[in-house]
């Protein structure tokens, strides 16, 4: 670990869902620098493996435990087997998401469906099955949600309905486990560069200006602004903070919170096609 850099939570296992890539790796390696035992969960063992790595190389602790958040009986053995390793979980972050552009009149049930089993469904399974660990030492749940949450996304309605799921379920056990110790956040990501959005979600070219004009601090975030973010909202410093939304997104939030994946997907769309 660097020198200087604090230790808020040494001695403490935090578990973080999607942490093979982007924002998932960046609050991974966050949470190892500063001290944690952190279990990196998702699809691809090779990339879990490659953030493991980058881990150990800073001289942190990680261990990796592939999943899909879709199956719960995987969810439920993985939590398990966190707690036989560390003897503990004090945080969780659930960060596993999928998302692409769709038309709503387009979108098939299978479509909408998959976003939300892996968001929405995933999100419940983690918590529930991490319960026990969490009330034991008095955990912190942070669930990734997005501004459209609450305002609606053209062009992404299953990710929409299941990041509003999540919030309304963060708010519920904010209200209904706060009797046990446990607190439940959201954070709210702006718009930034990771190999998911690339490639599923920044269709224009000139998405980077497009994007960036609907943020008041004019420009796109970084992974590394929304892991500090994630560190203060899980430590000790917000130990009376649960039930709320922080927006990491430059003022984005105040524009709308939409960033209109179906603009970009229709001008998209009408280029190929030869459409004015």
């Amino acid at each position: 670990m660097q020198n200087g850099t604090q230790r808020r939570f040494a001695g403490k296992t935090a578990v973080v869902t999607g942490a093979g890539t982007g924002l998932g790796r960046a609050m991974a390696l966050a949470f190892a620098r500063e001290g944690a035992d952190v279990c990196v969960v998702g699809r691809r063992q090779e990339k879990l493996d490659e953030t493991v790595a980058l881990v150990e190389k800073e001289g942190g602790k990680a261990f990796a435990l592939s999943a899909d958040v879709r199956d719960a009986a995987r969810v439920q053995a993985v939590m398990a087997e966190v707690v036989t390793r560390t003897g503990r979980i004090d945080v969780l972050v659930n960060n596993a998401a999928g998302n692409f552009v769709c038309p709503s009149e387009e979108l098939s049930p299978n479509g909408f469906k998959s976003v939300v089993d892996i968001v929405l469904l995933g999100t419940f399974y983690c918590t529930r099955y991490a319960f026990d660990a969490l009330k034991a030492n008095k955990g912190s749940i942070l669930n990734i949600i997005a501004a459209y949450a609450w305002s609606g996304e053209p062009g992404a309605i299953h990710s929409a309905s299941a990041k509003a799921g999540v919030l309304a379920m963060t708010r519920t056990l904010a209200a209904e486990w706060g009797r046990f110790g446990i607190r439940a956040n959201c954070i709210s990501p702006g718009p930034f560069h990771s190999e998911g959005t690339d490639k599923n979600l920044w269709l224009s070219p000139d998405v980077d200006a497009h994007v960036a004009s609907t943020v008041p601090l004019g420009r796109l975030g970084e992974p590394s602004d929304i892991a500090r973010a994630a560190l203060w909202l899980s430590s000790e410093e917000a130990s009376w903070v649960s039930g709320a939304t922080l927006a990491v997104d430059g003022a984005q939030w105040l524009h709308g919170g939409t960033l209109n994946f179906r603009e970009m997907y229709d001008k998209v769309r009408a280029s190929m096609s030869g459409s004015t």
